[in-house]
């Protein structure tokens, strides 16, 4: 893996529709609490990872010479990054690698999104091959409906019992929302709210679905030597990394023994050196977008077996106080800002290593799964955070 990495400093901004700040002065907040956070400034740093959605997106090209100076980045080596959903956890490898290296020592890492700026919908909406895929995918809530029944389906999983499930998911993230001074859908909400609400693409429902969200997230990584040098008490060091891409085209991947996210989550754990993620594991941000989609990644990477998530939900397993509480930051369930969501997941699981997490902390967490997915839906990347070597 070359040499260690830790992430010694996060910054996320408040979310949600920011028409207080422009997109720059987005980015800058996240960046100057990042900086704050570790102690340094932006001449310390030696280069500038960043990322959003593609251009189309953005309505600018090229959006990262834009962000420039909001970033620190002027006369540094930058690189743009994007994957669509999963460019937050490409964000976060790619810098990885950039001081795994050697080349670096300390690297800035940017994922930001301004949704209410664009036509998320309408670029979510035609992402899809023109020819095959777009006339009846209707976008991302109607390509893991598909997911969500055809997982359902070949694990003869009893209806009630898997949307029972998923709503006790949605309670779970908005509860867990509550107490995140960054997330963006902020409301109590009962399972009689979710079951009652209205279907967006058979299963899924409205309170199933993530929000379109403003925000950014910043981390800053070094070396182990830069870690020493500088005396930080409280590294979060990055022990694994997986990535993994498959077919593009729904139909031709299998998206419940889904081999992307099986082999990236392999991968992470075979570096980090875990062999029962259920137990050596004490958090999980899965990215999760829906919530039937979060049961499934459950599966995929390992926390039980396959046709058994509804199991982890019903014993309390993944919600706070379980064995593996996942999402305590309300996860992106809650929480959308497509460009920073998979770094928000990794900055999440930091905080909780290096307990720094407030109000959402899982007590004596050590070691903690970022994960997001992307693509149009065939990219998933694991990130394993600890606060040991």
């Amino acid at each position: 893996m070359g040499q260690a990495v830790a992430i010694i400093g996060t910054g996320q901004t408040e979310c949600g529709k920011r028409t207080d700040v422009s997109y720059p002065e987005l980015i800058h907040e996240a960046v100057s609490r990042a900086f704050e956070d570790s102690g340094l400034v932006p001449d310390d740093v030696e280069a500038v990872v960043s990322g959003s959605m593609p251009p189309a997106m953005e309505g600018v090209n090229n959006p990262h010479l834009y962000w420039t100076d909001a970033m620190g980045a002027r006369g540094k080596p930058l690189i743009r990054i994007a994957t669509c959903g999963s460019t937050g956890i490409s964000l976060a490898h790619t810098g990885f690698y950039h001081v795994a290296s050697g080349l670096f020592d300390l690297v800035l890492v940017v994922g930001a999104e301004k949704m209410y700026e664009g036509d998320p919908q309408g670029t979510m909406a035609t992402v899809a091959d023109p020819f095959f895929q777009r006339p009846f995918l209707a976008g991302a809530p109607g390509i893991f409906s598909l997911q969500s029944n055809e997982w359902a389906h070949r694990y003869g999983l009893d209806e009630k019992r898997v949307r029972m499930a998923a709503a006790q998911l949605s309670v779970r993230n908005h509860i867990d929302a509550l107490i995140n001074p960054y997330a963006h859908i902020k409301v109590e909400i009962t399972l009689e709210d979710v079951l009652n609400s209205r279907v967006i693409a058979y299963p899924v429902r409205i309170l199933d679905v993530c929000p379109a969200s403003d925000g950014a997230c910043a981390l800053i990584m070094a070396s182990e030597r830069m870690v020493k040098k500088l005396g930080v008490k409280k590294p979060a060091w990055i022990r694994g990394v997986g990535y993994c891409g498959e077919e593009a085209f729904f139909g031709e991947g299998d998206k419940v023994a889904w081999q992307s996210a099986i082999n990236a989550a392999k991968t992470a754990y075979k570096q980090a050196g875990i062999t029962n993620p259920r137990k050596e594991l004490d958090v999980a941000e899965v990215y999760n977008p829906f919530t039937f989609q979060e049961m499934l990644f459950y599966e995929c990477f390992g926390f039980c077996d396959f046709g058994k998530a509804c199991e982890l939900v019903e014993k309390g397993v993944v919600m706070r106080g379980g064995d593996l509480p996942c999402d305590p930051s309300g996860g992106t369930l809650c929480t959308n800002p497509i460009g920073a969501t998979g770094l928000q997941r990794t900055a999440e699981v930091a905080l909780q290593v290096t307990e720094k997490a407030g109000d959402h902390q899982v007590p004596g967490a050590s070691t903690g799964l970022a994960h997001a997915m992307g693509g149009l839906d065939q990219f998933n990347g694991i990130m394993i955070i600890s606060n040991s070597l």
